[in-house]
C-alpha cells in the first residue's frame, strides 16, 4: 500500500458522517473518526491497492479496490450492528446465486469484501419497464429459492415487535386519517403474525439494488436478509423509480402490471400477496393528497433504526403513498370480512380501495393457500 492508497478525512461524504451521528450519537461520530485508520488497516492487511472512486450510502464506505493478483473488488466498511451480521449470513447462504460474491469478511471491523460490480448502472437504467420489472421479478424467485439458514431475523418476530410501538406511533400522527391507516394496517399484522413464513428474504430488493455485472447481466446487492414469506417482499419492487413510471399508465395500472409480474414469477397466490403487502393499497390513496406522510413510518422508524438505508422512505406520489419498507405481516388464514373491514381508511374524504379491490381481486373470498 502506498500513499495514494490512504483514505483522507475529507474523502468521508458529509452525508455519511451525518447520518451516523444522527443515528449512533457519539459511538457513530468515533467510528467516522476512527475510519481513515480502519481503511488503512484492513487495506494493508487484506493486501488491497484502490482504483476509483469511493462511493456511499447512510451506512457503509465503499472503495473499489484491487486485489494483489490484480482482480477488482469493492470494500465495504461498516460499523458492526445486527444488521450487517445478517447481510453476512445472507451472503454466504446465496453463494453469489444472482447476488453479490462475498470475498471476505474480517468479524472485528465487520469489513467486507465483495466482487465488484458496475456501480454506474443500476437496473433503473432500463428504460423498458416491463424489461426491468421482469429482471427483477426472476432475480427476486432466485433468492427466495436459497433455504434460509439459521442466525436471521424472521418476520414474526419483526411484526410483534412493531405492533409493540402501534399505540405510541399513533399517539404521534396528528392526522385522524392517518391514525385508521395505522390501526387497519396493524390489525391485518395482528390477525397474520403466527405464520411469518420460511424463505430466505432480501427485503430491499428494488431498481438502485440490482448492478449490472459481468458473470451475469444483473445482480443484486445490499440484502436486509430476514426469513418469512416472499408475499411480504414486494413493495420495495412495486416502489421501484415510481416517478418516472407513474405518470404514463398511473397508479393503478402501474402497480397492477407490476404486481403481476412479481407473483407469476414467485408463483405467489394473489391474494395472499394482496394481504401479505399493505404497500399495494396504499398506492391507492389519492394523488391529490399531497403533504401526507407515510402512516407506518413511527414504527419502521422506531423499529429498525437509523440510518437503517430506507427509513428515509421515498413517498411513492408525492406525499401520499407508502414507502419502501411496510408494516410486515404473514400468510395464513382466510382474508374475512372481519380484517377487511379494518383495512379501509378515508383519505382526504374518500375511501381507500380494499389491497384486493386495487388488484382486481376479491381477497376476502380467497382463501390463503396453506
Amino acid at each position: 500500500m502506498n500513499g495514494s492508497d490512504l483514505l483522507a478525512a475529507d474523502e468521508i461524504p458529509p452525508s455519511l458522517a451525518s447520518s451516523y451521528a444522527t443515528g449512533f450519537g457519539e459511538e457513530g461520530r468515533a467510528w467516522i473518526a476512527a475510519l481513515p485508520a480502519l481503511a488503512a488497516d484492513v487495506l494493508e492487511r487484506w493486501e488491497l491497492r484502490r482504483d476509483g472512486d469511493l462511493w456511499s450510502g447512510q451506512a457503509s464506505l465503499v472503495l473499489p479496490v484491487l486485489r494483489r493478483d490484480g482482480t477488482p473488488a469493492a470494500l465495504k466498511l461498516q460499523l458492526g450492528r445486527e444488521e450487517a451480521d445478517a447481510a453476512l449470513i445472507g451472503l454466504r447462504a446465496w453463494k453469489g446465486e444472482g447476488m453479490v460474491r462475498l470475498l471476505d469478511h474480517d468479524p472485528v471491523s465487520s469489513s467486507v469484501l465483495l466482487e465488484r460490480l458496475d456501480g454506474a448502472r443500476t437496473l433503473a437504467s432500463v428504460d423498458d419497464d416491463d424489461v426491468a420489472m421482469g429482471v427483477l421479478a426472476a432475480l427476486h424467485a432466485r433468492l427466495v429459492a436459497v433455504p434460509a439458514p439459521r442466525g436471521l431475523p424472521g418476520l414474526g418476530d419483526v411484526a410483534a415487535a412493531m405492533l409493540e410501538q402501534v399505540p405510541q406511533a399513533v399517539a404521534d400522527l396528528v392526522d385522524p386519517a392517518d391514525r385508521q391507516i395505522l390501526r387497519g394496517w396493524a390489525s391485518a399484522v395482528a390477525d397474520l403474525v403466527d405464520e411469518p413464513g420460511d424463505r430466505l428474504l432480501h427485503w430491499d430488493l428494488h431498481y438502485d439494488n440490482v448492478l449490472a455485472a459481468e458473470r451475469e447481466p444483473w445482480i443484486a446487492i445490499d440484502p436486509e436478509p430476514l426469513v418469512g414469506d416472499p408475499g411480504f417482499d414486494l413493495w420495495p419492487a412495486l416502489n421501484s423509480r415510481w416517478d418516472d413510471v407513474v405518470a404514463p399508465g398511473g397508479p393503478r395500472r402501474t402497480v397492477r402490471r407490476r404486481f403481476d409480474l412479481l407473483t407469476e414469477a414467485l408463483g405467489l397466490d394473489r391474494a395472499r400477496a394482496c394481504v401479505l403487502d399493505p404497500g399495494a393499497a396504499a398506492a391507492e390513496r389519492p394523488l391529490g393528497d399531497r403533504g401526507r406522510r407515510d402512516a407506518t413510518r413511527p414504527v419502521r422508524d422506531r423499529h429498525r433504526g437509523v440510518p437503517a438505508r430506507q427509513v428515509t422512505a421515498r413517498a411513492v406520489a408525492p406525499g401520499a403513498m407508502g414507502a419502501v419498507h411496510r408494516p410486515p405481516s404473514r400468510p395464513g388464514r382466510r382474508a374475512g370480512d372481519r380484517r377487511s373491514a379494518g383495512l379501509r381508511a378515508e383519505v382526504a374524504g374518500q375511501d381507500q380501495p380494499e389491497r384486493g379491490e386495487l388488484l382486481g381481486l376479491n381477497a376476502g373470498s380467497v382463501a390463503a393457500p396453506v
